[in-house]
């Protein structure tokens, strides 16, 4: 029942965008999805498509993987200690606020063009990974740190079989809120500053070269690669509850 309803959502959306590029009828304001499609097929047989998703995806799995590690390990640190969560809160706040234009801005102009959109995207990504360790540990119940605390001592075997079992729930839900917004920020970053063999640098193409229907192809394929990577996360978290 909820693939018929989710399949008839998705066919009422081309739908309504067909009857509107009807309307329009300018391919260089809106494509219609049959203009679309033909381009989104052309990119699948182009291997220097695959190349491109393979670096862009690349360059999202550094990030959140160098933000994972930093989030987790203070995000720890914060919830076992108040003065320490006190400390970091101001730049976990600066992060978590910065408008993202101005921030790819300054670090164009600090750093350069080819580091900007791994840094831009750890920035956005950190935050969230390193609130979701940090509420995951203060949520948790103190009678069940009490008990263990009266067994063992060893905080590296609490960190294992306490800590870190009842934060994972929190931690995986930070990674999937990680994915979508990684993407469209590392993106982003890629458009202006033009990265090669990147997404943002074909979007940028396609718009300089006036090829909207690849504009639409490839924010397509950016649509079904989140939706993917999101979908794994759910499917290791369900593996991981059962």
């Amino acid at each position: 029942m909820k693939k018929w309803w989710t399949a008839s959502s998705v066919i009422s959306i081309i739908f309504i965008w067909f009857i509107i590029s009807l309307v329009i009828n300018h391919p260089l304001i809106l494509p219609s999805p049959i203009m679309v499609g033909e381009a989104f097929l052309g990119m699948l047989i182009d291997t220097h498509t695959w190349v491109v998703l393979g670096s862009t995806l690349i360059r999202l799995l550094l990030a959140i993987v160098i933000s994972g590690c930093l989030g987790i390990l203070l995000g720890s640190i914060s919830g076992l200690s108040k003065r320490f969560s006190w400390w970091v809160s101001p730049y976990v706040s600066i992060f978590r606020t910065i408008p993202v234009i101005s921030i790819i801005v300054i670090l164009l102009i600090l750093i350069g063009y080819r580091l900007t959109p791994y840094l831009i995207t750890f920035l956005m990504v950190f935050p969230i990974i390193y609130q979701a360790t940090y509420e995951g540990i203060t949520h948790i119940d103190h009678a069940y740190l009490d008990i263990y605390h009266l067994e063992a001592q060893d905080s590296r075997l609490a960190f294992r079989h306490l800590y870190y079992p009842l934060m994972r729930p929190y931690i995986i839900l930070g990674f999937l809120q990680s994915v979508g917004l990684g993407l469209k920020v590392l993106v982003m970053a890629e458009y202006l500053s033009q990265t090669r063999n990147s997404v943002g640098n074909e979007l940028y193409l396609a718009k300089t070269y006036l090829d909207y229907s690849s504009v639409f192809a490839w924010t397509i394929m950016l649509i079904i690669i989140a939706l993917i990577l999101e979908h794994l996360l759910h499917r290791y978290k369900a593996s991981i509850d059962d």
